[in-house]
């Protein structure tokens, strides 16, 4: 779970640094240039210590480019505040195939907890993905800067952040129950 986490923190690098070189510089088209080259950059760097680059941060670097471009062309931040909703729904997508989550469960885990709870939670986070990026999409397009940058900074992340802590005493609690209800 942390691995996809980090993923996801990874592919949402440039829409963070986007916000935060705007707030200092004021500068959209600054914002989208530095945006662009974070995602060239993690990739690099991948290349460089010669880790394996996933077809996720293949297309999350296309999607800076093409929108990051696209907002330095029109001057307009909308493009790059659609970003993460396109991650957000490809995730989703991933997290339809039935048992994803089942290899990032933890061994006693994965022993104590039914293959359908597993599964559920796997949709669980699906779904919570289409969610965010239909509200990340509604807030980039109708929404101002301010606000968007808020969800993305704040509301985004809080939700996963709720998601795991509840999937987390979720878990805990049945594999706690399994383990009581063998010792008897």
């Amino acid at each position: 779970m942390k691995q996809a986490l980090w993923h996801l923190l990874n592919d949402f690098l440039s829409a963070i640094l986007f916000l935060i070189v705007y707030a200092v510089s004021g500068s959209i088209r600054i914002a989208a240039c530095i945006a662009v080259a974070a995602g060239v950059a993690q990739l690099a760097w991948l290349k460089f210590v010669s880790r394996r680059v996933e077809p996720m941060q293949w297309a999350s670097l296309g999607l800076a480019v093409v929108l990051g471009g696209a907002t330095i062309l029109t001057q307009n931040p909308r493009f790059v505040m659609v970003k993460p909703s396109l991650v957000h729904f490809v995730v989703a997508a991933a997290m339809l195939k039935r048992g994803w989550m089942i290899r990032y469960i933890t061994p006693v885990a994965r022993q104590n907890v039914s293959e359908a709870t597993m599964v559920a939670a796997g949709y669980a986070w699906a779904a919570l993905m289409a969610a965010l990026g239909l509200t990340n999409l509604v807030i980039a397009l109708h929404f101002d800067l301010a606000t968007w940058a808020w969800f993305v900074s704040v509301g985004a992340v809080g939700a996963k952040l709720a998601a795991v802590a509840l999937q987390y005493a979720v878990f805990r609690t049945i594999v706690r129950r399994r383990l009581a209800q063998s010792a008897t």
